[in-house]
This record gives C-alpha cells, sequence and structure tokens, in this order.
C-alpha cells in the first residue's frame, strides 16, 4: 500500500530547486511497541528546517516532521496504552521518518491522547513545544510541576513569544513561579502578557538595568530559547547564586563557561529528542508528559499557541511554512492540514 507524503532527496536553501518534493512511500506495519497513525494536522519547528538544511543526500526520501496529531490505525503486538481509533498526539523521534506523510510509525510510550476540547489545529502546535518547555522547567531545573507549588521564585525565559517560550510562560505560570520574558516588538509583548507573563524585558535594552528599574536583583532560573552564544554571557550576571540556566539553542562557539563559576551556576542543554534517540527508560515520560499537558488544556489552563493555519500538507505549503519559521520571528506556532500532495 502506497501513502502520499512530501520529502526532500539532499539538505539545500529553502528556495533551491532540490528542495521538498510531493513523493509516495510504503505504508509501514506496527510491530512491538509502534502504533501506525493517519496523521491529520503536522505544525513545523525550528528542528524541522535545522533537518532538511543539513539533510545529505539520499536514493530514498526523507519525511520530515515532528509535530502531529491522528488517528490510530494499528497497533504493534506489544502496544498497551492505546487503541485503534485514538487520536493522539506527538513528537515522535528525530531517527525515524516524520509526520509528514499520510501513515506514520510512533513509539506508543511518545504519544498521548490529545486534548478533547482543542480543535485538531490547536493541539498538532504544542507536543514539541511542551516536551521541551516541560523538561526545562521541571526535570532541568527542577521546578515541581504541580499547581502554585513554586510561589515566591521566579524564571526569566529569552524570547517568550515562539512556539517554546509561549506554552512555557503558561506552564511556568500554572506552577507558580512568577515569569519574566523578553521580546522586541509590540505585537510580541501583548502576547506574551496574555499568555501571563508578569514582566517583559525589551532585548533591544540592557536586561539588568531593565530588571533593576523594576526591583529585581536576581533571578531563580532561566531558560534560554534564542541565541546561546549571544545571551548566556548577558544571562549569568542577572543568576542567584548556586542556580540554574537551561539552554535549547545549541551554541556556534566556544560557550563561556568560566563567567558561571563564581557563583557556582549550574548549565544544562534541553533537547526533547534525547530520551528517544538514546531508547533511555525515562523515554515513557514524554507520553505521560503530554497526557498531564493535555488535562492542562482540557481544564483550560494552558490556551493554544497555533497562530497560523494552513490547509494541505504538500510541497509548496511546507516551503512555505519552512520559510516563515526561518526568518526567527514566529508568534506561536504554524500548523499544516490535511490533505496530503492536494
Amino acid at each position: 500500500m502506497q501513502a502520499k507524503a512530501v520529502g526532500i532527496y539532499q539538505g539545500a536553501a529553502i528556495d533551491a530547486e532540490s528542495g521538498f518534493q510531493d513523493v509516495t512511500i510504503e505504508v509501514p506495519k506496527p510491530t512491538g511497541r509502534d502504533i501506525l497513525v493517519a496523521v491529520q494536522a503536522v505544525s513545523v519547528n525550528p528542528i524541522d528546517t535545522k533537518q532538511r538544511q543539513a539533510q545529505p543526500a539520499v536514493t530514498t526520501p526523507r519525511v520530515l516532521g515532528f509535530d502531529a496529531v491522528g488517528k490510530v490505525l494499528a497497533v504493534g503486538e506489544a502496544v498497551t496504552s492505546v487503541m485503534t481509533d485514538d487520536i493522539v498526539y506527538y513528537a515522535g523521534a528525530v531517527d525515524r521518518p516524520g509526520s509528514d506523510a499520510e501513515y506514520q510509525l510512533v513509539d506508543e510510550r511518545l504519544v498521548a491522547l490529545a486534548p478533547q476540547n482543542w480543535s485538531v489545529t490547536d493541539a498538532a502546535g504544542v507536543p514539541l513545544t511542551a516536551l521541551t518547555a516541560w523538561e526545562a522547567l521541571f526535570e532541568k531545573l527542577g521546578w515541581v510541576p504541580e499547581k502554585d507549588a513554586n510561589s515566591g521564585h521566579s524564571v526569566l525565559i529569552v524570547n517568550g513569544a515562539g512556539g517554546v517560550g509561549s506554552i512555557a510562560i503558561q506552564l511556568a505560570k500554572w506552577a507558580g513561579l512568577t515569569v519574566i520574558t523578553t521580546t522586541g516588538r509590540p505585537e510580541t509583548t501583548t502576547w506574551v502578557k496574555q499568555l501571563g507573563a508578569d514582566m517583559v524585558l525589551d532585548y533591544h535594552q540592557d536586561l539588568a538595568a531593565q530588571l533593576q528599574a523594576q526591583g529585581v536583583a536576581m533571578v531563580d532560573s532561566a531558560v534560554l530559547l534564542h541565541s546561546t552564544d549571544l545571551y548566556l554571557p548577558k544571562i549569568a550576571p542577572l543568576m542567584r547564586p548556586l542556580s540554574t540556566i537551561v539552554a535549547v539553542v545549541t551554541n556556534a562557539k566556544p560557550l563561556p563557561m568560566a563567567l558561571l563559576k563564581a557563583k557556582s551556576l549550574n548549565f544544562a542543554w534541553e533537547f526533547m529528542f534525547t530520551k528517544a534517540n538514546y531508547q533511555v527508560p525515562e523515554m515513557a515520560t514524554q507520553g505521560m508528559i503530554l497526557a498531564r499537558v493535555a488535562a492542562l488544556a482540557d481544564a483550560g489552563v494552558l490556551v493554544a499557541t497555533t497562530k497560523q493555519v494552513v490547509t494541505g500538507i504538500n510541497a509548496a505549503t511546507l516551503t512555505a511554512a519552512h520559510r516563515t519559521v526561518e526568518t526567527g520571528q514566529m508568534l506561536g506556532k504554524i500548523v499544516l492540514t490535511a490533505p496530503f500532495n492536494g
């Protein structure tokens, strides 16, 4: 059986002729802990663009796509957590064929039932960003993932208006943290305030001076969601001694780690694909996290971060979506819905 998909044969700039192509692939059969999902909607993240750019030449098309919502069509013999006809959402794994295809195999440990009170397009914009934000806040920074459990403490989120920042602000507020974030445009400032940010700093101006002007001497934790090379030297002086900085974006040059020593600051990387890449025992926590996020969404604690919806998943629409994400100026998330190659 053949399925429609969008693939690439070699990494290239977004407007290169060797970019996305509408292709057909064989529909895989689920075995073990895999489930077969009929994909209904996908979203595009910065990692999609980086994976596309870095793809070496191949003869079989590489299918990208990580975030997805879809219907379970079949399950492997070892699957216990989902059933056929369930509507699930997930971010998948970076080393397997992705969600830019009509049908996709996903490990059951990486999925959860999608929020029931959200549309498919709202749910599709959440998995990767929610997993990244949750792991950064509650695994790497060590804050307690319960309502108001961390009152009296603060987190500085660099780039709060993007996909991860938009959900991280909400999760941090739910957990009781005072949320400080950075923006650079009026529309992004309005957006993060709507999400619950307590203090918004203009990243064009001196961050320390802005904090001091609002009576904040130091912050208790920080999440860097943009330009780690640029922000680590700026954020380190703002940190409380013995606190932690989490970075998501890969550095381009060696980082000045000596800046962290005097205050005994901790530094951690957050990469949500690590658990699946290495098949660690903690891999199943991703499905658990998504289940908790869905419960918060259905309870009205979280609002959707999807800001743009495109009908049709094909070479042209994915090219346009990647081009938008590559600007680095995204507000929330962009989602594409079936049909494929239409």
